[in-house]
């Protein structure tokens, strides 16, 4: 990474300058701001450290200028101490932030290396974005959030390893799009891609559904039959909800993988299967491991690499971005949104995350008249979210409580006795609360 450091100080700039060298960046320098404009127009440089106050050019004016030539420069003020003022007009002209003389080193270097990832990761979520486009993969990517684009920066980097993946995230984040991500980025992306939801299968077809069976194995066999281990072969294996997995099923689940053989049901033969991992849940697998309700090496050997997907309320930046897409997607005709709607759109909590967004825009756009999306064609849900938030004290600890007991349903497939206990609270209370906030599936 290059770094230019700018200041008319020859002491200050010898320091700064021997210092990052000494951290191993590239580093270059300038006296004043004309010099610095020159290097910025002739070389590559990721990181600007510029002195606020130097003669003839100030470093308002070179900040602004270094902008405009390059505006995916990072660039770092110094100013004097106490310049609140200062601070606060540079880093409106795009300064990702400032320091105060005298420069603490260890929290430049701290800065430097903060700046660093980020460009790695932005560096990441390009490549992704052109390799996905370029291949014509059925996924789209949505990250303008720094903590989405985390978790692709994570995905790509994961993708080349052999090792299983766990994801993890709330209901509806998007788990199954990242491991398709992963198995499309990785070496393993001409073979198949076979997912098993295991929340949706009976326990007593688990085993079959998993390895396969002969035929006769058991009654109603009456042919014989793949498994998804099998299916797999030379790809990626995705358990989505694996917290559901039947406990009786996880020996045979952790031998599988350790292994890398598998028995059909009904058969005495064992064959090699060549897979890869991925696993998705919104279950707290390391609670489940501590109370018995998972086996503990399994989720070790499920989770030998992680990755967790914030929800849709703590990353709203990508709102706007998604909502785009979902228009462009349902909408029979072109269809705008309004900024008011928009501004609805983005306040809302969405307990159900993306999907319940996705499924928000599939009414809408099924529903409204016009070619312009307004307030009073969102849902009751998201329209009262303004008004409940500021209303009396009473009014909105019961907003809040609705929005909880909606999430925790959410979070457990409307499972109400799981969705109680992680509530802190008994099921028949739940029920009540249910009936009292006319809360249904």
């Amino acid at each position: 990474m290059n770094i230019l450091v700018v200041d008319d100080e020859q002491e200050q700039l010898d320091m700064l300058a021997g210092f990052l060298k000494h951290q191993g960046y590239e580093v270059v320098t300038a006296c004043d701001g004309q010099a610095a404009l020159r290097i910025v127009k002739d070389s590559p440089v990721s990181v600007v450290l510029l002195d606020h106050r130097m003669p003839g050019m100030t470093g308002d004016e070179v900040l602004e200028r270094i902008m405009a030539i390059n505006p995916l420069i990072k660039a770092i003020m110094i100013t004097a101490y106490g310049e609140v003022g200062t601070a606060v007009r540079v880093m409106q002209l795009g300064a990702v932030d400032f320091l105060e003389k005298p420069v603490d080193l260890s929290l430049l270097l701290q800065k430097i290396q903060e700046i660093e990832g980020a460009l790695e990761v932005e560096q990441d979520v390009q490549e992704v974005v052109e390799q996905v486009s370029e291949s014509g993969l059925p996924i789209r990517m949505s990250a303008k959030s720094r903590a989405m684009q985390e978790v692709i920066s994570m995905a790509r980097r994961v993708a080349q390893s052999p090792w299983p993946v766990l994801i993890r995230g709330e209901t509806g984040t998007g788990k199954e799009l990242i491991a398709r991500l992963i198995h499309s980025l990785s070496p393993r992306s001409q073979g198949p891609f076979i997912e098993v939801n295991c929340a949706a299968i009976p326990e007593n077809l688990f085993e079959s559904e998993l390895f396969g069976h002969e035929k006769g194995a058991f009654t109603g066999a009456i042919n014989q039959r793949k498994g998804r281990f099998e299916l797999a072969n030379g790809g990626s294996l995705f358990l989505d909800e694996v917290g559901e997995l039947p406990l009786f099923l996880q020996p045979k689940l952790l031998r599988a993988i350790q292994e890398g053989r598998i028995a059909r049901v009904g058969s005495e033969k064992d064959m090699a299967v060549d897979i890869r991992i991925l696993s998705a849940t919104n279950r707290n697998l390391k609670g489940m491991a501590a109370d018995g309700r998972f086996r503990e090496d399994l989720y070790y050997r499920l989770n030998v690499l992680e990755i967790e997907i914030p929800p849709l309320r703590e990353r709203r930046e990508d709102i706007p971005a998604l909502v785009e897409f979902f228009l462009s997607r349902y909408a029979s005709r072109p269809v705008q949104i309004s900024p008011e709607a928009m501004d609805l759109l983005v306040k809302y909590s969405y307990p159900g995350n993306v999907r319940e967004l996705e499924h928000v825009l599939q009414r809408v756009v099924t529903m409204s008249r016009g070619g312009v999306i307004r307030p009073v064609d969102l849902p009751a849900e998201l329209r009262s979210t303004s008004a409940e938030m500021n209303g009396p004290l009473v009014q909105r600890l019961e907003f809040m409580e609705l929005q909880m007991i909606r999430d925790a349903l959410e979070r457990h497939d409307w499972v109400q006795t799981r969705a109680a206990e992680a509530l802190g609270i008994s099921e028949r209370v739940l029920r009540y609360k249910m009936a009292k906030y006319g809360i249904k599936k």
